[in-house]
């Protein structure tokens, strides 16, 4: 059923999962005009799922496969390196952006924005907030099926594919969990909307750019891959878990990363 998708090119795969991801981000946000607000212990839940979810990609669809990759082209002991260098500099990445981009957390005051100051209204900063931490995971999905493409043995279509399906399943409560805030903030539904669906763009940009990078520049491969894996955890710790713990929902939250983690590793290892 999917002969055709296979025959394509990996930039055109990555672009069109970069499209998919962004859709079910768009249909999570579309909840704004039936509901006016999500609940808080189901949004503790939907982050706790979503950082059990990435946790999960991170070590069996980039950092597996990053080290795998470097043991069959002759790194021997040092097999390691690639995976430990593309791991730390994708967190220091990420917290780079966050140092210099304005932005602002969900269920945070206005005061507690990060980043460089600025004049930029709680909309916005909310918007800037979900897209600077989408980028990486458009880009796993690029590094995923240029990795697959290479002919890495752990790194299969099957496995990106799973990867991108993994990253959907948390766009959906993700969508959702922005464009309500935005909506409390007096903003209409169609603005709210559009800022939440709008918010996933990036990944199609960073799925293309990395399947692109992986295509023309094969040695960065595993950098590439464990840079993704990298950034991933960085918003897993940075965000996602912290607010899934503030709110007094500790105990279900924490279970919900469980069970996200549990079924993403269940889908790669089952399925990819």
């Amino acid at each position: 059923m999917l002969d055709w998708f296979i025959t394509l090119h990996p930039v055109i795969q990555a672009t069109l999962a970069g499209v998919f991801t962004w859709a079910v981000t768009a249909l999570g946000a579309s909840l704004v005009f039936l509901f006016n607000e999500v609940n808080q212990k189901l949004l503790d839940i939907m982050n706790g799922f979503a950082a059990g979810v990435m946790i999960a990609a991170s070590f069996w669809s980039l950092l597996a496969p990053a080290i795998e990759h470097a043991e069959n082209n002759g790194y021997g002991v040092w097999s390691f390196v690639p995976a430990l260098v593309g791991f730390i500099v994708g967190g220091i990445f990420l917290r780079i952006i966050d140092a210099i981009i304005p932005h602002l957390h969900i269920g945070d005051d206005r005061d507690d924005a990060e980043g460089v100051d600025t004049n930029l209204s709680s909309t916005t900063l909310l918007f800037l907030a979900v897209t600077i931490h989408n980028f990486p995971e458009g880009l796993s999905v690029g590094v995923a099926f240029g990795a697959a493409a290479l002919g890495v043995e752990s790194a299969t279509i099957a496995s990106a594919l799973v990867l991108t399906l993994g990253i959907a399943l948390q766009n959906f409560p993700e969508g959702s969990a922005l464009s309500m805030p935005i909506r409390a903030t007096g903003a209409s539904k169609g603005r709210a909307f559009n800022l939440g669906q709008a918010s996933a763009l990036v990944e199609i940009i960073g799925a293309a750019l990395g399947a692109w990078l992986i295509s023309e520049v094969t040695v960065i491969l595993p950098y590439a891959l464990a840079f993704a894996a990298g950034a991933m955890i960085f918003v897993c710790v940075e965000e996602l878990i912290p607010e899934s713990q503030t709110n007094g929902n500790k105990d279900i939250a924490t279970l919900a990363v469980l069970f996200g983690f549990a079924l993403m590793m269940t889908m790669d290892v089952a399925l990819g």
